[in-house]
């Protein structure tokens, strides 16, 4: 069975996609939305929206026909997950039936770094994508230390309150920022 996506009438090939791009709103910007939606085999394709994003930075959302086929008979079915999905009332219970205590997590950006987004995104009960983040969870303690935090500083909060984990997001930068920080991490734990 051959298949192809659909936007409009069944085996069109139509798909919509969006991206941003980190250039300034315009004709120019169009244009290479519709580049790149060309190098990843849309055409034709139209911009269907584009707005500015903050400054130098421009969202789109595209629309354009695939040629891809996909044989979906040759697809095996996947395999099973190798361990239970839990619910929150699962977690809960597992971490209070194998520890007798809250589960103590302290999460933060080290260094110079300011991009919470990442640990926010773990941590915080709003979470990301539709997943909740550990502070859902009423068995698991949550300090979120936030931004530009102090390997001494992070080291200290999870010794005072005996940190079952400690979690670190750290932007990856080009003068590689990011392993001076995590080697003095490691070193200081």
């Amino acid at each position: 069975q051959v298949i192809r996506p659909y936007g409009d009438t069944t085996g069109d090939g139509m798909v919509q996609t969006s991206f941003t791009l980190p250039v300034a709103a315009g004709k120019r910007a169009d244009a290479a939305a519709l580049q790149l939606a060309a190098k990843m085999g849309l055409e034709p394709a139209s911009v269907v929206h584009s707005k500015a994003m903050g400054t130098g930075h421009t969202f789109f959302i595209v629309y354009g026909r695939a040629g891809h086929l996909i044989d979906y008979a040759s697809i095996p079915v996947p395999a099973e997950r190798e361990y239970p999905l839990l619910t929150s009332q699962e977690v809960n219970l597992a971490i209070r039936g194998a520890l007798g205590r809250r589960l103590v997590v302290v999460g933060a950006c080290i260094g110079t770094d300011a991009h919470t987004v990442g640990i926010d995104a773990i941590l915080n009960v709003k979470g990301f994508a539709g997943e909740k983040g550990l502070e859902y969870y009423r068995e698991i303690e949550v300090v979120n230390m936030g931004a530009q935090v102090t390997v001494e500083e992070l080291v200290a909060r999870a010794k005072a309150g005996n940190a079952d984990a400690v979690l670190v997001s750290q932007v990856v930068t080009q003068r590689n920022a990011h392993l001076h920080n995590t080697k003095q991490m490691a070193a200081a734990f």
